[in-house]
């Protein structure tokens, strides 16, 4: 793998800098698909609450690489258990995690009833300006780098890097999220964790002196997520992206002509996978301009779903126990309740050891041995064993009160 004649970066308010010195990097940011995602905001409806969260999966994905970048470089364990090749491979996994990603962050994965990883998957391993890139430097670079970021390759301690508990993903967009949010939730001492980390039976763990770390940005999840991606309004924005989908497909089962009127939504509506050119032109922009054209059709629930998203006038929230009053006001006022009327649950543990592919965090011990990290702190290990944090909320229109 070759590398630039003079090493290119990003100023970057997370990391300082974003350094790239592999060409197949360098050329994999400059891919049509990549330069896409300055077109996608990294947290969707967020912006409706902290307003000055409008940054992008581009800027995020710069950061995943750069993080794991430096776990290779800056721990000694990594950079010596790792081939050159495995390197380069995993870099480009962090890099490339969410090329795949569709507008309004996961609320949009309802709609396409499809996961990101699938598509960012397809687009690496199929035809598109990345697999080219990947292609060129090594036929079987883009089976690798897909191995890494869909948990299948046989070195986990690739996988673990860019998919775990503790992961240069999960690292970015905290610290990240709550930067852009305003917010001091997700902050936590990533210094501290790559001076502890460590490679201990094939497995990513952190010495014994960096638990309290962990500790806060275990914390820092479970901050974040109540506080900013769990937020009621940002939840409210979602049932509105829901509820405008809902009544499209209604619509499109009685007229097939109105995904003529919508073109960015044809493949949504026809309940067809996404080709890598069609997800290449489905970003923030199009979804915007589609609401702008649903908003004046004739259609007046469709053409009011549409309004509420784009003039921000969302749906309003109560505790579930308010149910049967807030639905019997709905239909006083007219409104349909499959459109005007949502019942939303939320819930989140920050931390659950041995629960899917994640896995668990593991504390390298004085004497060689590792442990799980709930068995050895106290405050991981409340927070683990309680069941996950919960929260139900019904949405509807504000006018109903």
């Amino acid at each position: 793998m070759s590398t630039l004649s003079e090493e290119k970066v990003f100023r970057d308010p997370i990391h300082g800098y974003v350094r790239v010195q592999d060409k197949v990097v360098w050329d994999c940011i400059q891919t049509r698909e990549f330069q896409r995602l300055r077109r996608v905001k990294q947290l969707g409806s967020t912006s409706m609450v902290y307003h000055t969260s409008e940054h992008t999966r581009f800027a995020h994905s710069l950061g995943v690489y750069e993080i794991a970048r430096r776990m290779i470089n800056e721990v000694e364990d990594i950079s010596r258990t790792l081939t050159e090749y495995e390197k380069i491979t995993v870099k480009l996994a962090a890099l490339l995690h969410d090329v795949g990603h569709a507008p309004f962050s996961h609320s949009f994965e309802t709609v396409m009833n499809s996961d990101h990883e699938l598509y960012t998957i397809q687009i690496i391993k199929e035809e598109s300006e990345v697999n080219t890139v990947l292609k060129e430097y090594k036929d079987s670079l883009p089976i690798d780098v897909a191995s890494v970021i869909d948990g299948t390759h046989p070195n986990k301690i690739l996988c673990q890097i860019v998919s775990s508990q503790l992961d240069a993903d999960r690292m970015d967009y905290l610290l990240r999220d709550s930067y852009f949010s305003g917010t001091k939730y997700g902050e936590f001492d990533l210094e501290r964790i790559l001076r502890t980390m460590r490679v201990a039976n094939d497995k990513l763990a952190i010495k014994a002196s960096g638990m309290h770390t962990i500790e806060d940005y275990i914390m820092a999840r479970y901050h974040m997520y109540w506080q900013v991606y769990y937020h009621p309004v940002s939840r409210s924005y979602d049932t509105l992206l829901q509820k405008v989908f809902k009544r499209l497909f209604d619509l499109y089962k009685k007229d097939k002509n109105i995904a003529l009127k919508l073109p960015m939504f044809k493949q949504l509506l026809e309940k067809k996978k996404l080709s890598n050119e069609e997800m290449y032109l489905l970003d923030d922009s199009a979804c915007f301009y589609g609401f702008n054209l649903m908003s004046q059709m004739d259609d007046g629930i469709l053409a009011d779903l549409a309004k509420r998203i784009l003039n921000r006038n969302l749906f309003k929230y109560t505790s579930v126990d308010k149910k049967d009053d807030i639905e019997k006001k709905c239909l006083e006022k007219g409104y349909d309740l499959r459109y005007y009327f949502h019942q939303d649950y939320q819930s989140q543990n920050p931390y659950k050891p041995y629960s899917g592919k994640s896995q668990c965090i593991w504390v390298l011990k004085e004497d060689g041995s590792i442990k799980e990290l709930s068995t050895v702190s106290m405050i991981v290990s409340s927070l683990s064993q309680n069941d996950s944090y919960e929260d139900e909320k019904i949405f509807f229109p504000k006018e109903v009160l």
